[in-house]
């Protein structure tokens, strides 16, 4: 679908099969604030407007709002998201790219719930030293403060 000519009428935007931001946020899951935040941030082309001024959104711009929520949702950084869109975008990309940059995100992911695990192991060994009864002495609130 072509964009639209800033010609049209809300009306005419939305027979033509156009959709308003609020359409497009419920269409993809992705709030009308993040939709305007990827526009700023170059992530969705910037869109065209209707002769009111409202911002009118294709389904091309729908799939790529869907690709960057997948994406969120998997953990990626913007800057990845970005490099994954261009990738999904460009028609000639070398799939090698695609799989150096998921394989890279996993590898930070296993980092972070290393990272997670080590805090989870602190915390358990805290609660079983720590009595929990009426005295005041406690190990995690020792812990918490450190060295004085």
């Amino acid at each position: 679908m072509p964009r639209a000519k800033p010609s049209l009428e809300n009306a005419e935007a939305r027979s033509s099969g156009y959709h308003n931001i609020g359409q497009a946020a419920e269409a993809t899951g992705v709030t009308a604030k993040m939709i305007r935040h990827y526009e700023s941030l170059g992530l969705l082309s910037r869109v065209e407007r209707t002769l009111s001024n409202y911002r009118i959104y294709t389904e091309r711009d729908l799939h790529i709002l869907r690709f960057i929520r997948r994406g969120r949702g998997l953990g990626f950084s913007m800057k990845e998201i970005e490099a994954l869109l261009g990738l999904w975008q460009n028609s000639r990309r070398r799939s090698a790219e695609v799989r150096r940059l998921a394989a890279q995100h996993v590898e930070e992911l296993d980092a972070r719930i290393a990272e997670m695990q080590g805090m989870r192991d602190t915390l358990v060994h805290l609660i079983d030293a720590c009595h929990g009864d009426h005295r005041p002495d406690c190990p995690i609130l020792e812990d918490l403060g450190g060295p004085r």
